[in-house]
């Protein structure tokens, strides 16, 4: 899908008449899959659009394990900088597990032109709500559900994505094993 096309489903942008000039001011580029958009630590300052294709965002503890924290299907937009970064400094890894084309705008940039356009700052806005909700989300699935439940909530929550996405990272993602995972999908 093109940046404009993305854009002009938010009512915020389509109503507002300002596809056009705001997707003007995001860059794209072609990734290959495997590749990183950002490692965990590193210097980060972009916002990102997924146009088309699939990424994930994990963590990793100082021993090396890594935990699955996001799954992003194309055409979607990847949770805001300021929710995955703390002075400057990526607290996520983002990986590509298929070829990606992105959108990204420096996030300096972004709030300035909120700061100038109401459409943006509503689009900008309703993307950041919206991200922090699902990460209330999961949180809650993690804390609240067990193990079948929490497979049925993320089936409800991603559908499809358990067609996309590598299972050991789906069952990173829900706080069990990848065996726990494919007893549960057996079931």
């Amino acid at each position: 899908m093109d940046l404009p096309t993305f854009l002009m489903k938010s009512p915020d942008l389509s109503e507002g008449g300002c596809v056009g000039e705001f997707a003007a001011e995001w860059s794209t580029s072609q990734v290959g899959a495997k590749a990183d958009i950002v490692r965990q630590e590193a210097h980060h300052v972009d916002e990102i659009i997924v146009l088309d294709g699939h990424l994930i965002s994990t963590i990793s503890d100082p021993d090396g394990k890594e935990v699955c924290v996001g799954f992003y299907a194309g055409p979607s937009v990847v949770t805001p900088n300021i929710a995955r970064t703390r002075a400057g400094l990526s607290l996520v890894s983002i990986t590509a597990t298929t070829d990606a084309r992105l959108a990204r705008v420096n996030s300096d940039h972004l709030t300035q032109l909120m700061i100038s356009s109401e459409p943006v700052r509503d689009w900008a806005n309703d993307v950041l709500r919206n991200a922090l909700s699902q990460k209330a989300d999961r949180e809650w699935c993690l804390a609240a559900l067990g193990g079948a439940d929490r497979l049925r909530w993320f089936r409800e929550t991603y559908p499809g994505f358990e067609d996309i996405f590598n299972h050991a990272l789906i069952a990173s993602f829900l706080g069990v094993t990848p065996v726990t995972l494919s007893r549960l999908r057996h079931n």
